[in-house]
């Protein structure tokens, strides 16, 4: 598999869904994005709040931007402040550095991101995981 499918992409939302509800987490929203940026497919449980679609995206957006997992990001944000704001001006504000942007990959090859919102990161990052080895793929959370 060289691209993500929007049949595997599905499954990976599908799982990381069950995992939210199976923890009790509050509502979350899940962005997946292909290599090219391209999203895939994103959804909304009931009763998120109002910019969780768009910080799921800026999660996922920022991992496959930087090729590393957004808790990687978060990290090199903690260590180097001016680096990652710098980035995220040429970026145009749309990367979000921190837990819950994690790459999707088929042994090395780069599949997508995904991108998870609505509850802690740690537990946003959990969902995403869950999801892309559900799909019976390798996730790269940072």
């Amino acid at each position: 598999m060289a691209d993500l499918t929007l049949d595997v992409a599905r499954k990976i939302l599908d799982a990381a869904l069950a995992k939210g509800l199976e923890k009790k987490l509050k509502p979350l929203v899940i962005t997946i994005l292909d290599a090219r940026g391209a999203v895939k497919v994103t959804a909304a449980q009931d009763g998120t709040s109002l910019m969780r679609a768009e910080i799921a995206h800026g999660k996922a957006y920022g991992a496959l931007a930087m090729g590393m997992g957004s808790r990687a990001l978060f990290q090199r944000a903690q260590e180097q402040a001016y680096f990652i704001d710098a980035v995220n001006t040429l970026a145009q504000g749309r990367m979000v550095p921190v837990p819950g942007g994690v790459l999707i990959l088929n042994g090395s090859i780069l599949l997508g991101a995904v991108g998870v919102s609505g509850d802690t990161s740690d537990n946003d990052e959990a969902c995403a995981v869950a999801g892309i080895e559900a799909a019976g793929l390798k996730a790269n959370a940072g």
